[in-house]
């Protein structure tokens, strides 16, 4: 895992983040799976000062970007992350 990435996920908890969880329950009948629930929620994880901590250590300057910067920073990283797990 490269630096950035480490750095970039380390922001993400540091921003906060919403999870989205697929919870399927399958039946087995007449010798195959019947899918016969399905259950989608999201979670919203909130901020990690202990994140928030570690970057400022690490000598980035957050404190600088505006409300709808930090925003749009934690938008770029969720979208980047699902593109990497996908």
């Amino acid at each position: 895992m490269s630096e950035d990435k480490i750095k970039d996920a380390i922001l993400k908890v540091a921003l906060g983040f919403t999870v989205e969880e697929v919870t399927e329950e399958y039946d087995a009948r007449e010798g195959e799976l019947k899918l016969v629930k399905r259950k989608e929620t999201k979670k919203d994880v909130p901020p990690d000062l202990k994140a928030v901590k570690l970057l400022l250590e690490d000598g980035i300057d957050y404190s600088a970007l505006t409300d709808e910067q930090l925003e749009a920073e934690k938008q770029r990283l969720i979208r980047q992350l699902r593109e990497e797990e996908a």
